[in-house]
């Protein structure tokens, strides 16, 4: 008899639990990194009857491998494509593009031209000029605000990888801690501690190792732990060792010594494709609006100087424009610094819209193209007397660099934002040319004013390309790398949604089927229930037999 009732006990207990679980299914269906879980069923050590072996979470660790890489790659073509749509739609706008503005400027010396000395005329060109340089200043304002955005996105990455990686090490832990108490660990926890290499995954690209098949030590791309066990190493932002003005990662290790990474060490997620971003589209864009803009206004003023005014003086730079930009490296071991940095005049067709990197060894300077990683042939680095010229600019040093000292060059990154015109005298515009004897020719000469006019054609952009034609090429550009992202995007959008799918297949919860198999673990419970009462009526039948 007491068999009967042992076999009824233990269905009882056994339905019990597979209602407890079916019911925590049914009530996370929307828990965000929830596992489905099963009652394991077994037959009982003794003679008779059913055990629940196991509360089994149905977690495929491969699946979930590659949905987070999937996820990365999606997250980091995700944040790219929303930074360099806004890049499209700045350049394309009809309206407020610099290509409007630039032919409305040499459609005004046009009709200088005509009119050389109509002061309407005269306060036409200005105006016009004023208002394209308004225009090439509010597109720096525009990308460096973008610039600036990006270092405070990276400070807060930085900040919730932190606290990720911090509460991973805390799971790990716990995790071992519940192993040690029960054999078993949580699937609470083990939940949780997947949900946020997940959402670590989201923000950057990751490397899991699964130590013994328990603890999660998770690791850069390069190899750098960030989890180790119970242990978690800290990313900072902070300064470019080349660059103040430009955010990084940095590397805090075991031994508190904080290290800058390479720019292309991450490229997944948020945080990757923000990177990614500033290195391939957002720099090069500000390079190419720079060199616009230097070319325009280097080669504007060559020709204005070669004018005569109204004064019968000779033409003033008609444009200021910003100075090349050069930052030592905080690893220099020589007290170098660059004391100016300028344009070559007379070499301005070989300013290009890249940054540079210029290094120093005891044979003299390399310089390398930071676009392509190329070093320029010797034949066009000029080095003598603390002077290096190169590229279209001139570096002047307050003494001689040391071996290995490094220095970043920016010749055009951020020219556009002292980009102005700085004659407003209407009597100042140089419209004529002086006479073989260099005299003024009178008011109504406007060969010089022609000569302005022509420079819209001419090939001034990196002795390539007219104006027109280099602000053309960068909306096209732009146009198809946002073009390249989007598809990119798409693709991997799709095989990511392919992934989730498979994942909840195994993983997730479908109220259908639990809510029939809280049907079948109750008609267990109850069929149960009626062995045990059919056992007592039994005992009862006995005892009464015995009276």
């Amino acid at each position: 008899m007491s068999i009967i009732f042992s076999v009824g006990l233990s269905g009882l207990n056994a339905a019990q639990n597979a209602l407890n679980t079916t019911s925590n299914n049914i009530s996370n269906v929307y828990t965000p990194g929830y596992n489905r879980e099963l009652t394991i069923l077994g037959q009982s050590r003794a003679d008779a009857g059913v055990q629940v072996n196991d509360i089994q979470r149905q977690f495929n660790q491969y699946v979930a491998s590659q949905l987070n890489a999937s996820t990365s790659a999606s997250s980091a073509l995700r944040t790219y494509g929303n930074q360099i749509s806004q890049i499209d739609n700045l350049l394309a706008d009809r309206e407020a593009g610099l290509a409007p503005l630039m032919q409305n400027f040499f459609s005004s010396l046009e009709d200088l031209a005509s009119a050389p000395s109509d002061p309407a005329a005269r306060q036409g060109v200005l105006g016009t000029a004023n208002t394209l340089t308004a225009q090439f200043r509010a597109f720096d304002g525009y990308l460096q605000d973008m610039q600036e955005g990006i270092n405070g996105q990276i400070r807060d990455e930085v900040t919730q990888i932190n606290n990720t990686t911090e509460q991973l090490a805390t799971l790990n832990r716990e995790i071992a801690l519940a192993r040690a108490r029960s054999g078993d660990a949580p699937n609470t926890l083990l939940n949780q501690r997947d949900q946020l290499v997940h959402e670590l995954s989201e923000r950057m690209d990751i490397r899991l190792n699964i130590q013994d098949g328990k603890s999660y030590n998770i690791s850069l791309p390069n190899g750098q732990p960030l989890v180790s066990g119970t242990n978690h190493y800290r990313l900072e932002a902070m300064d470019s060792p080349n660059d103040p003005q430009r955010s990084v990662l940095g590397y805090r290790d075991s031994s508190g010594n904080t290290v800058a990474l390479a720019e292309d060490t991450i490229k997944g997620g948020t945080l990757g494709g923000l990177m990614t971003f500033r290195s391939e589209s957002l720099d090069k864009t500000q390079n190419q609006i720079g060199q616009l803009a230097v070319s325009l206004a280097v080669g504007f003023n060559e020709q204005h100087r070669m004018g005569i005014d109204l004064d019968g003086e000779l033409g003033e730079d008609f444009f200021n424009i910003g100075d090349p930009q050069a930052y030592s490296s905080g690893r220099n071991s020589g007290t170098a610094e660059v004391a100016s940095a300028s344009f070559d005049r007379a070499n301005i067709d070989q300013l290009r819209a890249t940054d540079y990197t210029v290094r120093f060894t005891d044979s003299g300077p390399q310089v390398i193209r930071k676009d392509n990683g190329q070093a320029l042939p010797a034949d066009e680095v000029n080095w003598a007397d603390n002077e290096l010229s190169f590229g279209g600019i001139t570096l002047t040093f307050t003494d001689a660099p040391e071996d290995g000292d490094r220095f970043e060059v920016q010749p055009v990154r951020r020219a556009s934002a002292n980009f102005d015109a700085q004659i407003a005298d209407l009597d100042k515009i140089a419209a004529a040319a002086p006479d073989a004897d260099g005299n003024f020719t009178g008011t109504g000469d406007n060969r010089n004013a022609l000569a302005l006019q022509n420079l819209q054609s001419k090939a001034l952009v990196g002795g390539r390309a007219s104006f027109s034609q280099a602000y053309a090429g960068m909306i096209s550009d732009v146009g198809n790398q946002t073009n390249i992202v989007q598809v990119n995007l798409d693709a991997r959008q799709g095989l990511t949604d392919q992934l989730k799918a498979v994942q909840q297949s195994e993983s997730g919860v479908n109220l259908d089927e639990e809510a029939a198999n809280l049907i079948r673990y109750q008609q267990f419970y109850m069929a149960n229930a009626r062995v045990i009462d059919t056992a007592s009526s039994l005992f009862d039948t006995i005892l009464g037999l015995r009276n």
